[in-house]
Parts: structure tokens; C-alpha cells; sequence
């Protein structure tokens, strides 16, 4: 992914950049097709903090250099972690590269898959709201193969996203599905060449630019805490209590969006 301007390349194997109202975090350990290294998940934590802090910030890209996106966390580091007696990972507050436990987020994420995502990988894309995908990259969470579990919130997004069998499928065989079938399942929600990777994913953020900031947040919030609920009478009950609807009822966003539908003009939106 290139970007108009940039803060340069991060030393814990993240780059980050800006492009106007979109930040873009790029995985950047290629050698080592882009495993999660402890400094990662920090540096991810932090880049995310500041797009959820700056109000400039609309719509965040997650993607990766060179062939792969990401086949988890760093299993070497994690062996050598074992040989001097330390515990597991700590991750940090947002989870898994700082964003698998990272809820009531209130702008979009779109996660473009330039390669293979395996186990974290895998978490992190499925962490996005929205999914972009090349069209011979695979997705599989091999975790039980290698006696791990994958613990980045895998398989409760994969039983949200496509139902208790085929999540099994995926969670217990660690089988690699291809991008056809990531799309038929529903896991993604654009396949393309590698070559309009870059371009599928930045008019998808273009396309949220056009959206209202407090509309989207709410509509965000409204499909991530829908099954919450035991009914749907319930959810449309307690929809007027989220804090996003609840800021964007105090707002003039509808009024705006339908005073440039009559002028027909653009929108002027102002940051939520």
C-alpha cells in the first residue's frame, strides 16, 4: 500500500502513514512473512490508539508487505520466550495487534489482505469490519496443529461470522481455505487481483469518506452488539441507549446530509 504522506518505517516492524483522512498500518517483517513480534503488537496498539484519538483520522487500512499478509505470531520469539522460563505473551489493552479486543471502535477498519493469513493473521483480518482480499491468498487458523490454541478471538468472530459447522471446520482442521471460498462463506468482501489490491481497498475508504462519521459509528456499533441480544425487538429497544446513536441524535449530521442531497453538494461533515 502506498500513501500520499508518511511517519516512515517503524523499528518494531510496523509501518504506519497518512493519506488525508486515512491512515494506513502496513505489517513490515517480510523476511519473516510478517509474524507477530511482541514489539508489533505495541506498536500496533499505539498506532491505533492515535487513530481513534485523532479526529482527522476517518478510515484505517491494515495490510502487509511482501507475499504474505501474516502467519501469526512469532513462534520463534515465543520458543525462545519458553527457554528462559517467561510466561506467555502479554498482550496489550486492544488485544492481539492491538485491535482483537479493541470493541466499541466508532471508525471503520478495513483489513487488505495482500497474501496468505494464517492463525493471528487470520484474527486480525477477521478483527476488521471490512475485508479485502487477493485473489490467491488463503486464510486458516492451524493452531491445534501445533498444540496451540488460537486465543486472538478467532473462533468466537468465525461462529458469528459463518455459523457453528463451518467455523469447526476451520477452527479444528486448520485447513486453508482459498479466497473463493473466504468469499462464499462470507469471511470477506472483495476478491481481487494483487494489482488492484491497493486501489479495491482505498475506494472502499473512499466510499465510507462520503458516509457520515456519527452514521457510520452507530451503524458500527449497531451490528457489533446486535446478537447481544436474545431478540429482535430487544435490539431495535435498546438501540437508542448506545452512546454512538445517542451522540449522533445530539448531532446536525441528518440535517446536513439532507441539506446537501437538496443543494446537491457535497456533505460538510464534522468529526463525532
Amino acid at each position: 500500500m502506498n500513501a500520499a504522506s508518511g511517519m516512515g518505517d517503524d523499528p518494531a516492524g510496523i509501518e504506519v502513514s497518512v493519506d488525508g483522512p486515512i491512515l494506513t498500518v502496513a505489517l513490515a517483517r517480510p523476511a519473516r512473512l510478517n509474524a507477530i513480534s511482541p514489539e508489533m503488537h505495541l506498536a500496533m496498539q499505539d498506532a491505533f490508539d492515535r487513530f481513534e484519538a485523532d479526529e482527522s483520522l476517518r478510515v484505517a487500512i491494515l495490510t502487509a508487505t511482501g507475499r504474505a499478509f501474516c502467519v501469526g505470531s512469532d513462534l520463534k520469539a515465543a520458543a525462545e520466550r519458553r527457554s528462559r522460563g517467561e510466561g506467555p505473551l502479554a498482550l496489550p489493552p486492544g488485544g492481539y495487534g492491538g485491535i482483537a479486543s479493541r470493541f466499541g471502535r466508532t471508525k471503520p477498519l478495513i483489513a487488505a489482505i495482500n497474501g496468505d493469513a494464517y492463525g493471528g493473521g487470520l484474527e486480525l483480518a477477521l478483527a476488521c469490519d471490512l475485508v479485502v482480499m487477493v485473489d490467491t491468498a488463503r486464510l486458516s487458523l492451524p493452531e491445534p496443529g501445533f498444540g496451540m490454541v488460537a486465543i486472538g478471538g478467532g473462533p468466537h468472530r468465525l461462529i458469528r461470522a459463518v455459523g457453528a459447522k463451518r467455523a469447526m471446520d476451520i477452527a479444528l482442521t486448520g485447513r486453508r481455505l482459498t479466497a473463493a471460498e473466504a468469499l462464499d462463506f462470507g469471511l470477506v468482501n472483495r476478491v481481487v487481483g494483487i494489482d488492484a489490491l491497493d486501489d479495491a481497498a482505498r475506494e472502499l475508504a473512499r466510499t465510507l469518506l462520503r458516509c457520515g462519521p456519527g452514521a457510520l459509528a452507530t451503524t458500527m456499533q449497531m451490528v457489533e452488539t446486535s446478537l447481544d441480544y436474545p431478540s429482535l425487538p430487544e435490539a431495535l429497544a435498546r438501540q437508542e441507549q448506545a452512546p454512538a446513536m445517542q451522540r449522533w441524535r445530539a448531532s446536525d449530521e441528518a440535517l446536513e446530509g439532507a441539506r446537501a442531497f437538496a443543494a446537491k453538494r457535497e456533505p460538510a461533515w464534522r468529526a463525532q
